[in-house]
């Protein structure tokens, strides 16, 4: 009768879902955070200038990001919290917030675009300048900062991406348990010998009670 071995694969090959873990979460590491910074840079900028007529002549009026739209930098904040959190959950969890990551960049994109042509804020300065509530602004013109956040948005959204995709390769923060979700057995108590007086110090100082008839 023959016996046939089993060959293990090669190291390359076992070795190839760790790499892509790591690169993946990199990756992610760096659109998440790189996302978030955008959008949240690009919300403090001009976004849309005009003017408005003020006593016969016109007044210049200019609104940023947040004057126009606060759902893109709560969204930023949102998913780099996310980003930051999956290395807190496991399994479910990480899946659930990993997915919170993805839709959190893609509120991020859907609101930039949508307040890259929107001119309700000016239009809300032109009526206060001008003392009509009626008034609305003029010469509208849009800079390229809204289109700046959505990328921000979409650098988030690509790290949420990868973290559904890779995130049951990357490492956790909590290390109390192992990988099989197993507690770790606990350390034994050393051996106290009573005629060395620098063992017995020892173990007073780890809590021990060197006599051992109970905690110290």
């Amino acid at each position: 009768m023959e016996y046939v071995t089993a060959v293990p694969p090669p190291r390359s090959e076992a070795a190839a879902p760790a790499r892509s873990g790591r690169r993946s979460l990199a990756l992610a590491l760096m659109c998440g955070a790189l996302g978030a910074a955008v959008a949240l840079l690009a919300t403090r900028q001009r976004w849309s200038e005009g003017t408005a007529t003020v006593a016969g002549g016109a007044f210049p009026l200019t609104a940023k990001g947040s004057d126009v739209t606060g759902v893109p930098a709560a969204l930023a904040i949102v998913g780099l919290a996310a980003l930051v959190a999956v290395f807190a959950v496991r399994r479910a969890g990480r899946f659930a917030v990993s997915a919170l990551l993805a839709l959190s960049g893609a509120g991020v994109v859907a609101a930039a675009l949508f307040g890259a042509s929107d001119s309700s804020a000016l239009d809300d300065k032109a009526a206060k300048a001008s003392g009509d509530t009626s008034a609305t602004v003029a010469s509208l013109t849009h800079t390229a900062w809204p289109y700046a956040a959505a990328a921000g948005g979409a650098l988030i959204l690509l790290a949420g991406l990868l973290a559904l995709r890779y995130g049951r390769l990357w490492p956790a923060m909590s290390g109390r348990y192992e990988r099989d979700g197993a507690p770790r057995p606990r350390r034994r108590a050393q051996v106290v010998d009573p005629d060395r007086p620098e063992d017995i110090w020892k173990a007073l100082d780890r809590g021990e009670d060197p006599t051992g008839t109970g905690p110290a």
